[in-house]
């Protein structure tokens, strides 16, 4: 590393046990500790945000960053990006965390030109393989920033601007080559501001129309380069825009699936932008692991009282433990993984408070992998359900699911019957419960 450390004074983070007083410590999360025979690590695949940890600065729209980085003393903004990636992956390597991802703009200054903004991303992205190859960290994925800079007020792939498009076309394109020339596992698209503010200004069919051409042509430059990664699309109701065109899990699977590239993309899917939709994170877990389009997760919390996206870091038990039951459920993330799309508050600006929201995080991530595992090898929450479905394993249920009954058959048996057969409980109360007996 060239330099003095940026995090001087705090050493490697190691699991020391749940009785540790230490708060720079894992009490959780054993890296290597089996779950389920295998890894923490591999179940958990933590990765680092780009943008929150390296160029947050705390600014609100009520005022300006609080942060204090005592790394950034560059004025000139390509030198400052060179210095910050050694600042990262000092972070990576004493947090103990494999992964990072990044837009391209978080790594690399906009230029005055396409050109020069791409001349500033190669020279980023021969600093960020260097680095890799010194330290053994991946990326988990990357993207492209497509929506702060003013060019894209009115969107990128749905602008009415053609020129907006082709350029936000040519920027995805450099942000997957540098994705696949530094091994990353995936790329996500997240349209921030791929949607509407007024429907009376707005060709929503010809704008979504766009945004499936605009995919494709990402499909075919991936076959064309070599890319294998995973393609994400990452949910989001709103914010910046009133509507937004990749509303929830439901919304953009039926978007793949309507433009025919179900084969190519899966779901990224952020807790906060789970709640903004209305949804817990487990519906919208669930919901993808059944469609078979579960693939990635940001791992975040908002805050109830708040109705926006406040992107805290995730310290609930209970929501961790829902969010891995699902992903054990549905078979795990990789290549995808637990990226921290999380931001420290604008009240805790020193750099140590990096180390303790991230050790925070991953140990209530930790302790809700443990308790998953425990209620999946139990089984008890799963007999449960059994039980409050047993009808559908009699003779009928097992030859309507088989498609072997028609409205015509289901009347003759009802009216040879009369009436349905009673209902039984659904006995929610137990069920949370049981749930409360593994927390």
């Amino acid at each position: 590393m060239a330099g003095a450390e940026a995090f001087a004074g705090i050493g490697k983070i190691r699991y020391e046990g749940p009785s540790t007083k230490n708060m720079l410590a894992f009490q959780h999360y054993d890296a290597d500790a089996l779950v389920e025979g295998k890894p923490m690590r591999d179940h958990l695949r933590f990765a680092v945000s780009y943008w929150h940890t390296m160029r947050g600065t705390g600014g609100d729209p009520f005022g300006p960053g609080t942060m204090v980085r005592p790394w950034e003393t560059e004025s000139d903004p390509l030198k400052a990006a060179l210095k910050r990636v050694d600042v990262a992956f000092e972070f990576l390597d004493k947090l103990g965390c494999d992964l990072y991802c990044f837009h391209d703009r978080d790594v690399a200054p906009e230029g005055a030109t396409l050109a020069e903004s791409n001349k500033h991303f190669d020279a980023v992205a021969d600093a960020l393989e260097k680095a890799q190859q010194r330290t053994g960290k991946k990326l988990l994925w990357g993207t492209a920033n497509l929506f702060s800079h003013p060019r894209y007020v009115h969107g990128a792939a749905t602008s009415p601007n053609a020129e907006v498009f082709a350029y936000a076309a040519a920027q995805v394109k450099k942000a997957m080559e540098v994705t696949h020339r530094l091994g990353g596992a995936g790329y996500v698209f997240w349209g921030g501001r791929e949607g509407y503010q007024c429907l009376w200004n707005t060709d929503m069919k010809r704008e979504v129309e766009h945004l499936a051409a605009f995919m494709h042509m990402a499909v075919d430059y991936a076959k064309e380069i070599g890319f294998t990664g995973q393609f994400y699309f990452e949910p989001k109701p709103r914010e910046p825009m009133k509507h937004q065109y990749d509303f929830d899990s439901a919304t953009c699977i039926n978007f793949l699936r309507a433009y025919g590239l179900e084969k190519h993309v899966k779901m990224n899917i952020e807790t906060n932008h789970a709640t903004l939709a209305g949804h817990e994170m487990q519906h919208e877990l669930e919901y993808a692991g059944m469609q078979g389009f579960l693939g990635s997760i940001d791992a975040n919390t908002g805050d109830t009282l708040v109705g926006w996206d406040t992107d805290q870091f995730p310290t609930n038990i209970y929501l961790t433990t829902q969010i891995m039951y699902s992903i054990l459920k549905y078979g795990g993330l990789a290549p995808g993984g637990v990226n921290f799309d999380a931001k420290v508050r604008r009240e805790s600006f020193e750099p140590v408070d990096l180390f303790h929201a991230h050790i925070g995080g991953m140990d209530a991530f930790a302790r809700g992998l443990k308790i998953a595992a425990a209620m999946r090898a139990d089984g008890a929450i799963q007999k449960l359900v059994e039980e409050r479905y047993a009808s559908w394993s009699s003779p009928l249920g097992k030859r309507i699911e088989a498609g072997g009954e028609s409205l015509k058959s289901l009347e003759r048996e009802m009216l040879a019957k009369g009436e349905a057969a009673a209902n039984i409980s659904g006995r929610q109360e137990l069920f949370e419960n049981v749930i409360n007996t593994y927390l």
